[in-house]
């Protein structure tokens, strides 16, 4: 793969975390900027950038003289960030529903669809990625751009934990409550974006896996 020259570490940051979800960066294992760069043909600047940027999002932390590892998450970790997107996101939610969204959700559904096409397919990777669009284009809608921002990187620290969500049935009942939730919203109905909202975190920590003890220890 190669990269354009316009936005390159823009570019790179996107390749680096398709790379996390794939597997091919893992947490525990230490990547030097000069190697990922060589790798994707340009030069060390814009991806040191990237991997700088993923280090102030605590998705990834500096080896000094090294290079970069992903950031190891324990269970407590995984906790608290459910718990900080539960006060953000489910909030926003009712909120949203408040405001109406009629006519603006085109893109959501159109996110909400690809969420389908993966599950029915059965393509985690590719569900995570629609999903994490979804959400975030959802958010969008509010206005709030740090909101988004933030809840972003909440989503994209706990990315590499998404990959438990591997059963075609539990990934066919995520995409259809995003379906359900853009339902409750079009239709103005707080309570139930709300309760929908809730519903779809719960499963998503239930699914997360965190670290082995020893990992963890370490």
């Amino acid at each position: 793969m190669r990269l354009a020259r316009a936005s390159l570490k823009d570019q790179a940051l996107a390749v680096i975390r398709e790379s996390m979800l794939a597997g091919d960066i893992r947490p525990g294992e230490t990547y030097s900027a000069a190697s990922m760069a060589a790798r994707l043909g340009t030069s060390n600047g814009p991806v040191r950038e990237a991997m700088l940027t993923l280090v102030e999002q605590g998705i990834m932390q500096v080896v000094p003289n090294v290079g970069f590892q992903v950031t190891p998450l324990t269970d407590a970790d995984l906790d608290e960030i459910y718990d900080l997107r539960l006060m953000l996101e489910v909030p926003a939610m009712r909120r949203l529903a408040g405001q109406g969204v009629a006519g603006r959700d085109a893109e959501a559904r159109e996110h909400a669809e690809r969420c389908a096409r993966a599950a029915a397919e059965g393509d985690v990777r590719a569900f995570i990625t629609a999903d994490r669009d979804f959400h975030l284009t959802v958010l969008g809608l509010l206005g709030n751009a740090r909101l988004t921002k933030f809840v972003e990187t909440l989503r994209d620290q706990t990315r590499l934990y998404g990959l438990n969500l591997a059963g075609a049935e539990k990934l066919r009942a995520s995409a259809a409550e995003l379906v359900e939730l853009l339902d409750a919203l079009e239709a103005r109905d707080a309570d139930r974006a709300e309760a929908v909202m809730t519903s779809h975190l719960e499963q998503v920590r239930d699914e997360w896996i965190g670290p082995a003890p020893e990992e963890v220890a370490g």
